[in-house]
C-alpha cells in the first residue's frame, strides 16, 4: 500500500498578529467564495520554499494588505488537521510599521481591540491564537 495515498499535504503557514499603536490587532474577513469563507482571520500565508518564516509574514502582509510591519516574538505554533491537509501555524507578533492596511485578498479588515474580538466568527485553528493572547 502507497503510503502517500493516505499522507495529507502538509501547508507551513505564517501567520500575523499585527498591533497598532493604539494596541488594536488587525484582522480580515476571508473571501466568501474560499476555503473558510467569510470568516475572519489574522493574515497570514503559506511558506515558500527557502523563506524564513518572518520574510513569508513579512511577504504575505505585503502582498494582501500593502502595509510594512516589524516581525517580533513568537506567539505559538499551533498544528491542525483540515478533512484534507494538515497546517501549521507559525503565529508571530508584528508591529504595525508602515502605509494602510488595505483589503487586496480579502473582503474586509478591521482593527480590534481583544476585548471585542469575541464578536467575530474565526475558523477553529485561530481559537487557539485568541487564547494564547488572552494569557499573555
Amino acid at each position: 500500500m502507497n503510503e502517500n495515498l493516505t499522507a495529507l499535504p502538509h501547508k507551513f503557514i505564517g501567520v500575523a498578529v499585527i498591533w497598532n499603536q493604539e494596541q488594536k490587532i488587525l484582522i480580515d474577513k476571508r473571501r466568501q467564495g474560499g476555503l473558510l469563507g467569510g470568516l475572519w482571520e489574522f493574515p497570514g500565508g503559506k511558506l515558500e520554499p527557502g523563506e524564513t518564516i518572518e520574510d513569508c509574514i513579512k511577504r504575505e502582509i505585503f502582498e494582501e494588505l500593502g502595509i510594512g510591519i516589524k516581525v517580533g516574538d513568537r506567539l505559538i505554533t499551533i498544528e491542525h488537521t483540515y478533512s484534507d491537509f494538515h497546517v501549521t501555524l507559525n503565529v508571530y507578533h508584528c508591529q504595525h510599521i508602515s502605509g494602510i492596511p488595505q483589503p487586496i485578498e480579502c473582503d474586509e479588515i478591521r482593527w480590534v481591540t481583544l476585548d471585542e474580538i469575541d464578536q467575530f466568527p474565526f475558523p477553529q485553528a485561530n481559537e487557539q491564537i485568541i487564547a494564547a493572547l488572552r494569557r499573555n
